[in-house]
This record gives C-alpha cells, sequence and structure tokens, in this order.
C-alpha cells in the first residue's frame, strides 16, 4: 500500500474524466476561508491537520472552531455523546459533507500539507487518498469480487489480472481472504453481518487510501466480529492513518494512540489515549470518562 503523496489538484481534461465516472450530484459547499500554509511540528510526523473548521447545515452549527493534528500512522479516536459533531468532523476530513444539502463549510483541513477544500481541489481525489467505512456495513448487490472491485473500475482498471491481484490484496488486508476465497462470485449480502462490515473495509482498501475514516464500524457487530475489527485496525495502523468515531470508550482505549473528545459540537481536549483516559486535563472530559453524563 502506497503513502506516497498524490495531488489534489487536476486539470480540465482529467476533472471532465472523473465526473462523467462518478456522481456529479454534490452539494453547493459555500467557499471555505482562506488561510495560510500551516507549519508543521518538526517533531511528529502529521497526515492531516485542521484548524478553525466549522460545519453547519441549512444554518445551523454542527462543529466549530475545531482545531487538531491527525498523526502518521497512529489511530486518533473520537470520543463523546451522541449529537457532539464526531461524524461531522470525521466526515469533513474526505468532504463527504459535501454531498449534504445546504451544507457551509470554514476553516482549513490539509493533507500532506496541501489544502483538501477549494476550487481547485477536486472532492473524487481526496476521497481516493481518504477513505471512510460507515458505521452500517453497505455492501452492494454485487458478488464478494465486484464490491472489492468496484473503485478500483471507477478508477479506470479493467485488466482482470490487475483486478484480481488487488482484490486479493485489499482482503488479505481486512483479514476476509481465506474465509471468502472460495466464495468470489457468490454475493456480498449473503456474508454474516462481521464479513460484510470487513468486505466494505477491504472495498476502501482497494483503492490503496493513505488515511482510512471508520464512523461506528463496530457499533452492530458482536463481540466476536468487534474483536476482529479491532485486531484490524491494529494490523492497518503499520500501513495507514486511521481516525476512529466510537462510542466504545473501552474500545478507544484499547486501539488508538491518541484521542479527542467532542462535546456540543466542539473538540473539549485531545491527547496521547493513555493521558485523557487517566489525566484528562477538562472538567468536561473527566466527567465523560468517568460517566456523570452520556
Amino acid at each position: 500500500m502506497t503513502d506516497s503523496p498524490k495531488h489534489l489538484r487536476v486539470s480540465s481534461h482529467e476533472r471532465h474524466t472523473v465526473a462523467t465516472q462518478l456522481s456529479s450530484a454534490e452539494a453547493k459547499v459555500a467557499p471555505v476561508a482562506a488561510a495560510a500554509t500551516l507549519s508543521p511540528d518538526p517533531s511528529v510526523q502529521l497526515k492531516m491537520r485542521a484548524r478553525g473548521l466549522a460545519v453547519s447545515y441549512g444554518g445551523k452549527s454542527a462543529i466549530r472552531d475545531v482545531s487538531i493534528d491527525v498523526h502518521a500512522r497512529q489511530v486518533l479516536a473520537l470520543i463523546g455523546p451522541s449529537g457532539c459533531g464526531k461524524s461531522t468532523f470525521l466526515r469533513s476530513l474526505n468532504r463527504m459533507n459535501d454531498t449534504v444539502p445546504d451544507v457551509e463549510v470554514t476553516g482549513h483541513v490539509e493533507l500532506d500539507g496541501e489544502a483538501i477544500y477549494g476550487p481547485q481541489v477536486d472532492p473524487v481525489l481526496v476521497r481516493r487518498r481518504v477513505g471512510m467505512v460507515f458505521q452500517r456495513s453497505n455492501p452492494f448487490p454485487k458478488s464478494i469480487f465486484e464490491n472489492v472491485a468496484y473503485g478500483l473500475r471507477i478508477a479506470g482498471v479493467s485488466e482482470r489480472s490487475v483486478l484480481a491481484g488487488r482484490v486479493e490484496q485489499a482482503l488479505r488486508h481486512a483479514a476476509l481472504w481465506e474465509e471468502v476465497k472460495d466464495r468470489l462470485d457468490e454475493s456480498g449480502l449473503g456474508l454474516s453481518g462481521g464479513q460484510q462490515q470487513r468486505l466494505c473495509i477491504a472495498r476502501a482498501l482497494a483503492v490503496e487510501p493513505e488515511v482510512l475514516l471508520m464512523d461506528e464500524p463496530a457499533s452492530a457487530l458482536d463481540p466476536i466480529a468487534t474483536a476482529k475489527v479491532e485486531d484490524l485496525v491494529a494490523e492497518l495502523r503499520d500501513e495507514l492513518t486511521i481516525v476512529i468515531v466510537t462510542h466504545n470508550m473501552q474500545q478507544a482505549a484499547r486501539v488508538s494512540q491518541r484521542t479527542g473528545f467532542f462535546y456540543m459540537g466542539r473538540l473539549v481536549e485531545v491527547g496521547e489515549t493513555t493521558q485523557i483516559f487517566t489525566r484528562p486535563r477538562e472538567r468536561e472530559t473527566e466527567d465523560y470518562i468517568t460517566g456523570r453524563f452520556g
């Protein structure tokens, strides 16, 4: 899996090609406020960073003034009560909020030092580099093979041998290959819930993203399937940067190196996971972790 930087801007010809390959039903997004290039701290390797990020839907604020660094090849867990803005922030990291009507995004987000918002940046290319796995598994009504190959075909990969190799690689990365290698022509809908979620992870991995966003990926799974997803997250960290939203604080403690706590649309605190769970700096963080509210 490659981690080499790729530019997010495209020529007019490339933009037309991408537009014809994927649906162009993107919501209109207000221009993002201009900001100077952010100077990274030389002591840590950063993959993404946000500064002053705010998102509103139909004029109603969802998150405001969020500033956070996403360290390369680490797992960043986002915790907080329902409706606090975790998923909205996560979707801002690959411009998935663009697809929501009446959304307004302001602030600054960078991927490898390059702004991901702006009129010259193609959101499709952003999403190829920053993949996403949703809360509920959403396999397509296609074969297991075609589920994984879907993104590759859209990207223009058509040679069967290349597709087969990339599909196998993705399924192996998702710890699913041994379970389905003799069933690739069967429908992905016939898999168990845990297998379907790992199939969706394989589909995201097939296009070789550099960052993987995971929105409550195990919330609907049984304990055994949840453990497999957590093991997978630990393995993928060697090759990817991962940001995971979870309501399960024990899960955040198990899988992440850094944790951020959201409350009422604000990022209250972010730091090393051990520090957040044992010595939180903010009273709101301590109250949430100790169960005083949730």
